[in-house]
């Protein structure tokens, strides 16, 4: 005999029904709306759990949603949230993104790093010195899937955006920044264009000061849920750039200062 799932297991087959069924996002009522942002996390990984089942996947990493001005002015939320990343949605520059797939595409234009080592456990929160366990920084692409939410109303839905994986649907990864200082990425000033225009610029001051800040955040918002970032863990610390949405039939190229560009073709 199953065990019965939990409430919050309950929720995520909701949002997962939500998907398969290709409804509009809106604030989760079944079963029952969503109390506080620790309920809201705990239906956000039975999620996981569920899309790593149905797609044959594992966690590869988060993302970090809300870090700039601008992305918060958008959504009308003062604060970051967090995501997890799949590893069979993350792809490579050039990838081809069919818009049919989505509810409503997006694309986020971030610097991603790559972790070289599993953070041990500490008392003391994380600072910039999180930098040594850095492998690489990479310029990425990130897949937002809003489900054509309305924006006037996510302010109030805020709670079901973090259970719904703060609407993560992929990353495609450009190369590593070469001789990148980690220290100076905020400095760091990249550039958005969709067929050829650009559409918007940023730079990693942007992201909560640094990006390294975006990424200590993350860690110690991860460390207050019991758990951790290991070796290999990709993290997306928020977009330079507004979301934009591109039609099918558009390019869209990221280029940051001293990397290669990172594209994709909407299709």
């Amino acid at each position: 005999m199953s065990p019965t799932p939990t409430w919050a297991e309950q929720a995520a087959a909701e949002l997962l029904r939500q998907h398969r069924q290709g409804e509009r996002f809106t604030a989760l009522s079944v079963p029952a709306p969503l109390s506080d942002v620790a309920s809201a996390y705990a239906v956000q990984d039975a999620l996981v759990r569920g899309k790593c089942a149905e797609l044959h996947s594992q966690p590869a990493g988060y993302k970090i949603a809300l870090t700039t001005a601008a992305m918060q002015a958008m959504v009308g939320f003062e604060g970051s949230i967090s995501g997890h990343l799949l590893a069979c949605q993350i792809q490579s520059s050039g990838a081809s993104l069919q818009a049919a797939h989505y509810g409503r595409l997006a694309l986020e234009f971030e610097i991603a790093f790559i972790m070289k080592a599993d953070l041990p456990a500490r008392a003391k929160p994380w600072d910039h010195d999180i930098a040594q366990y850095i492998a690489q920084a990479v310029p990425a692409l990130e897949l937002v899937d809003d489900r054509r939410a309305d924006y006037a109303r996510l302010r109030q839905d805020i709670l079901t955006l973090v259970a719904d994986n703060a609407w993560n649907a992929g990353l495609v990864m450009g190369e590593p920044i070469e001789g990148a200082e980690l220290s100076r990425l905020d400095q760091i000033c990249g550039v958005a264009c969709i067929d050829g225009v650009e559409v918007g610029r940023g730079k990693g001051s942007d992201v909560l000061g640094h990006p390294l800040t975006a990424l200590a955040w993350l860690a110690n918002h991860l460390t207050a849920r019991g758990l951790g970032l290991r070796r290999g863990d990709i993290v997306t610390t928020g977009s330079l750039v507004k979301s934009q949405f591109p039609q099918a039939g558009s390019q869209v190229v990221f280029q940051l200062d001293g990397a290669a560009p990172v594209s994709a073709s909407v299709i």
